[in-house]
């Protein structure tokens, strides 16, 4: 685990008043003094806002004053989220989405035309992958993808239409870890903006806007939320490069709902208390695969025989719950039988809530995939991919040996 400080306010450039991380994800964004003095925000579900005087709309417009006028640009249920979200990322302002593919979608949409190019590191969400590779190229949008980790080439695929610079961070599922400063470096020396997708890691873990990231990205579904119950993205960097990706939200209409903001400003309120327990989980299981007989190898950040274990540990407070881990028989079926015995973790292709979720990548995200597509993206049939969740360690890895042994 990394020594990093644990308080919120060293390399943040927002300006929330308190140290602790915790103490910033209960109480940031929020007013002191909320509605009908409740402890809680209200969940406003007005979908249109009514303006006392047609002085009072031209106020609005002029003055740029943050009320709601009609929900698909805003709402008071996501307007105190957006500020908590920034807070937690020591950003200066954050846009909240439908989903994380609507998130990126939009960023991308609102910073790409035709004949402009990104470069992709090729670990990546499949579906993150296909929008560009597939929709965005519609529209004359060039996506060049680099091997992972090789700085040097991600540099050499800069050319003078290159508009951005992409990657995640841990990748997902081989769980890459980048190295920010390079990355970083690589965009200011062409002038080029950079996006990390940090889902894996989550602003408690890795904190890219302090390493001059210029996007950062979560599908908030994942860790932020933390209970499998709802679905959300957040897109968070400078005010005035935001600008432009919130008028297309109003545009697109990628919003979310006032319930939904409501479970997921609730589920920040634990947000440091489960990593802790993520973190603590993710690594005591890696650790356990790493040793069992039926276990093939494991990728997991937190231990030393990852290729990026050192860069890992200089730079993120913990690693995660996500493990990936490769059976000794090398069929899918053999992969199969483990996943189908746990009795604790579930089947489902989710991460980051408190219940533990398994399966295989090639059944759940590439069966459709040719086998030479499928090495490509470095997807092997005896793949598997551990969301552990908060529970007892001790029962997860029980769950996991009579899976793996019997």
């Amino acid at each position: 685990m990394s020594n990093s400080d644990d308080s919120n306010s060293a390399n943040t450039t927002n300006s929330s008043p308190w140290a602790g991380f915790s103490t910033t994800a209960i109480h940031g964004g929020e007013q002191r003094q909320k509605a009908h003095d409740a402890i809680t925000d209200a969940i406003v579900c007005a979908s249109t806002f009514s303006f006392a005087n047609t002085q009072a709309v031209i106020d609005f417009i002029e003055q740029d004053q943050q009320r709601g006028e009609y929900a698909r640009y805003g709402n008071p249920s996501d307007m105190v989220v957006e500020r908590k979200l920034a807070a937690i990322e020591g950003a200066e302002d954050a846009i909240l989405f439908s989903s994380g593919m609507a998130a990126l979608v939009t960023l991308l949409m609102a910073k790409l035309s035709a004949g402009d190019e990104i470069v992709f590191f090729d670990q990546c969400y499949h579906r993150s992958r296909e929008f560009c590779a597939k929709y965005l190229s519609r529209y004359g949008v060039i996506t060049k993808q680099v091997q992972t980790g090789n700085y040097q080439a991600m540099a050499d695929a800069v050319t003078d239409r290159t508009k951005m610079l992409v990657s995640e961070s841990p990748t997902n599922p081989h769980l890459s870890v980048i190295d920010l400063e390079q990355f970083v470096a690589i965009g200011r020396r062409f002038h080029v903006e950079t996006l990390i997708d940090a889902t894996l890691a989550t602003p408690y873990n890795l904190r890219p806007i302090a390493a001059g990231v210029d996007y950062v990205m979560h599908s908030a579904t994942k860790y932020l939320g933390g209970h499998n119950d709802l679905l959300a993205g957040v897109v968070l960097g400078r005010k005035a490069q935001l600008a432009d990706v919130r008028s297309l939200r109003g545009v697109l209409g990628g919003v979310n709902s006032p319930h939904n903001c409501y479970l997921l400003q609730r589920g920040l309120k634990t947000f440091e208390l489960r990593m802790q327990r993520h973190n603590e989980n993710g690594q005591r299981v890696a650790e356990f695969l790493s040793t069992h007989p039926m276990v093939d190898r494991v990728l997991y950040p937190g231990l030393p025989n990852h290729p990026d274990h050192e860069l890992a540990v200089r730079t993120m407070r913990g690693f995660g719950g996500l493990i990936t881990f490769f059976t000794k028989d090398p069929n899918w079926q053999a992969a199969a039988r483990v996943v189908d015995r746990c009795q604790l973790a579930r089947i489902g292709p989710s991460l980051g809530g408190v219940e533990s979720l398994i399966e295989q990548p090639y059944v759940m995200s590439y069966f459709k995939y040719s086998p030479a597509d499928r090495a490509r993206f470095g997807i092997p049939d005896n793949m598997i991919r551990l969301a552990c969740g908060v529970e007892n360690a001790e029962d997860i890895i029980a769950d996991l040996d009579q899976a793996l042994r019997s």
